[in-house]
């Protein structure tokens, strides 16, 4: 699972970070709102964590900023607000649920991974992805462009399935290690570029426009 918190109390963010990490899962950590707001637009997370008395973007804000961007992202308000009026703006501003400082880190992971399971679930759901003409049904796991059928390798499929979940997303190299190879696979090989260039080749060769693109030194993206 991936965290992201935004957070600007130093040692309550690295209390989290260290109770998070030592529960096997990754987090990035933001000390303001617009550092928060650059990382929530880089990378996919499973859950995003937010204050909301933060510098420059405060959390209610950011919270509009990532549902209207990404309206299944699963976002938690962790904040010492603790009125009814609080909490109305709270979920008003989209967030999936609401936790008042202090709190017991143990109910903040139950927390997190019930978010973070709903949002599977969701994405369980979604039949068919589409992105521009690019089509995939995960169902019958056979994939289109303009109505021609795409033949693709196992590893080929999961990993456009995965750009495709998060399309408009730049997705990094360690990002598709973690979720289309094993969490132990090698980043300093060129496997992934590889299957990338194969990606290409298949999905955008003879078509326009070109939907797989690579962000210099951050990874790539899937976009229409």
């Amino acid at each position: 699972m991936r965290v992201l918190l935004v957070e600007d109390e130093v040692s309550l963010a690295s209390f989290i970070l260290k109770g998070v990490q030592s529960e096997g899962h990754t987090i990035d950590v933001a000390y303001d709102g617009l550092m928060g707001q650059r990382l929530a637009d880089s990378k996919p997370y499973d859950v995003i964590i937010l204050d909301i008395n933060l510098p420059h973007i405060n959390g209610f804000e950011l919270c509009r900023q990532i549902k209207d961007r990404s309206p299944q992202q699963p976002v938690l308000l962790l904040t010492a607000l603790d009125s009814l009026s609080d909490k109305e703006s709270g979920f008003g501003a989209g967030a999936d649920d609401y936790l008042v400082k202090p709190f017991e880190f143990r109910e903040l992971m139950l927390r997190i991974k019930a978010l973070a399971r709903r949002n599977n679930t969701f994405f369980g759901t979604q039949k068919v992805l589409r992105v521009a003409d690019l089509e995939m049904d995960t169902q019958a796991q056979a994939v289109s462009r303009a109505g021609c059928r795409i033949e693709l390798t196992a590893r080929e499929y999961a990993l456009l399935e995965y750009l495709m979940r998060n399309q408009g997303r730049t997705v990094s190299r360690v990002d598709i290690a973690e979720r289309v190879w094993d969490l132990h696979f090698d980043t300093n090989t060129n496997v992934i570029d590889v299957y990338i260039n194969y990606l290409r080749k298949k999905i955008d060769k003879g078509y326009e426009p070109k939907l797989l693109h690579t962000v210099f030194g951050m990874g790539y993206v899937l976009r229409g």
